[in-house]
C-alpha cells in the first residue's frame, strides 16, 4: 500500500468526523450506518471499478456515447449548419476556431432529454430505480419512500427525481427530506451525463463509466453523510416509485423528454453566461487588491486554498492540492461543468492520472451555490406546506453534497 493510498484511506474517516462535528445530534448517529454506508461505497466501487465485466460495459457504454454525440451532431448540422459542425464554408485560422460550444457540445442535453423520457416511458429506468432502491433499504435500513428517491437521483437528478415520490414528500421526516436534498447534490442527472463524459473523455480513459460510477458510489455517501449531520430518530417514511412524468406513447415521450431537454439546455446556457460573467467581475475587483505570492488574486485561487487540506485528504498529492482544490472551488462556487471543462484545459503533467481520476469523481455532483435555488423551488413546487423547512436545510446540503462526493473521491483513490 502506498502512501497516497494511506492517505486517501485517511480521507473517509476524516470526512465523517467532519460531519460528525456538524452534526445536530451526536448521540443519535448510527454507527451501523457509517459500517454499511463505508462498506457498500467500497464494495460498489470494487465490482463497478475492478470486475472485468462492469469495466468491458462501461467501454461498450463509451460506444454509445459517441454514437450519440455522432447522431447530435447531425441535428446539428441540420439545424445550424457548420456552426453546428457541419462543412465549413472558410478555412479557419487556427485549429478549434469555429468550435462553438452552445451549438457543437450542450444540445447533446435536449437529444439526452429526449432518450431519457423514452426510457421512462419503456420501463426501463423505472426497473432500475427499484432495483438499486431494494439494495439500498436493505444494507442502509432507511424507508422505501428515501430509498425510491435516493436512486432515482442516480438516473433522474435533484428536479426529476422527487417526483418519483411527490405523493410522499410531504410526510417524510426531517432526516429523510435532509438525505433527499444531500443525494441531489452529490449525484448528477442522466440529460448531463454524456455531456460531461465528452468533456473529461480526453483526459480520463472511459469516462462515461467513470461519471456513471461516482454517482452510484456518492448515493450510499450521501446517506451516510446526511445520516450523521442529521440522525433519523422517527419512523421512515414508506413509499413505491411514482412515474414522473405520464406518457401515452413512445412519440408522446420523445416529444415532452425533447421538451424538458430544451428547457435544460436554455438553462444551462443562461446559468454559464450568468456565473463566469459574476467570475469575470470579482476577480477584476480582486485584481486591484496587492499580488498574493507573485499572482493576481483571483476567486479560483482563493478557493483554491480553502480547499486544499479537503482534497489531500481524498488522496492529491500536496504538490498539486492548489490546482485540484482551485477546480473543487470552482465547482463549488459556481457549477460542475465548468469545473470539468478547466480540468480538461489543464496543461499536460498539471494533475497526475490517479489525480484526475480522483476529481473527476470528487467533483460529480451537483452541490454548489447555482443548483441550491433549482432543488429549492422543485422541492417547495411538491411540498410547499415544508418551504421554511426545505428552505433552511438548503445551505447544509451544498456542504453534505461536497462531503459525500469527496468520500467518493477518496475510495477511488484507495483503489486506484
Amino acid at each position: 500500500m502506498t502512501l497516497l493510498t494511506l492517505q486517501s484511506a485517511l480521507g473517509l474517516p476524516a470526512f465523517i468526523l467532519i460531519a460528525l462535528a456538524l452534526s445536530e445530534n451526536r448521540r443519535a448517529v448510527s454507527f451501523r450506518l457509517i459500517a454499511t454506508g463505508i462498506g457498500l461505497q467500497l464494495g460498489l466501487a470494487l465490482i463497478l471499478l475492478k470486475i472485468p465485466v462492469f469495466t468491458d460495459f462501461f467501454l461498450i457504454l463509451n460506444k454509445a456515447v459517441e454514437a450519440l454525440e455522432s447522431g447530435t451532431r447531425a441535428g446539428t448540422t441540420f439545424v445550424f449548419g457548420y456552426l453546428g459542425g457541419g462543412d465549413l464554408p472558410f478555412e479557419e485560422p487556427y485549429g478549434g476556431a469555429s468550435y462553438i460550444f452552445a451549438f457543437r457540445a450542450l444540445p447533446v442535453i435536449i437529444v439526452t432529454g429526449a432518450l431519457t423520457a423514452l426510457l421512462y416511458h419503456w420501463k426501463v429506468i423505472p426497473v432500475l430505480v427499484r432495483a438499486f432502491s431494494a439494495m439500498l433499504r436493505k444494507t442502509l435500513n432507511i424507508g422505501g419512500a428515501l430509498g425510491v428517491g435516493t436512486a432515482a437521483n442516480v438516473f433522474a437528478g435533484m428536479v426529476e427525481s422527487p417526483l418519483f415520490i411527490r405523493p410522499y414528500v410531504a410526510s417524510l421526516t426531517r432526516s429523510e427530506l435532509f438525505a433527499l436534498m444531500t443525494c441531489g447534490m452529490a449525484t448528477i442527472a442522466g440529460t448531463v451525463l454524456v455531456l460531461y463524459a465528452g468533456i473529461v473523455g480526453a483526459v480520463v480513459p472511459g469516462a462515461l463509466g467513470h461519471i456513471m460510477a461516482a454517482s452510484l458510489i456518492s448515493a450510499p455517501a450521501a446517506i451516510l453523510i446526511s445520516g450523521i449531520m442529521i440522525p433519523e430518530t422517527k419512523p421512515q417514511t414508506m413509499g413505491e416509485v411514482v412515474p414522473p412524468v405520464e406518457t401515452v406513447s413512445s412519440m408522446d415521450a420523445v416529444v415532452k423528454g425533447t421538451g424538458f431537454g430544451l428547457h435544460m439546455y436554455l438553462h444551462i446556457v443562461a446559468l454559464l453566461i450568468v456565473l463566469v460573467a459574476l467570475v469575470s467581475m470579482f476577480n477584476a475587483g480582486l485584481g486591484t487588491l496587492p499580488d498574493f505570492r507573485g499572482e493576481s488574486l483571483t476567486l479560483q485561487g482563493i478557493m483554491g486554498y480553502v480547499m486544499m487540506p479537503l482534497v489531500w485528504l481524498a488522496g492529491i498529492p500536496w504538490n498539486e492540492a492548489h490546482t485540484a482544490g482551485g477546480l473543487m472551488g470552482v465547482k463549488v462556487v459556481l457549477n460542475e461543468l465548468l469545473a470539468y471543462l478547466e480540468m480538461a484545459a489543464l496543461p499536460e503533467g498539471t494533475l497526475s492520472q490517479r489525480s484526475t481520476l480522483i476529481m473527476t469523481y470528487a467533483m460529480c455532483g451537483f452541490a454548489n451555490i447555482g443548483s441550491l435555488g433549482i432543488l429549492i423551488g422543485g422541492l417547495i413546487s411538491i411540498a410547499p406546506e415544508r418551504s421554511r423547512e426545505i428552505t433552511a436545510l438548503g445551505p447544509r446540503s451544498i456542504l453534505s453534497g461536497v462531503l459525500a462526493t469527496l468520500m467518493t473521491g477518496s475510495v477511488v483513490g484507495i483503489l486506484y
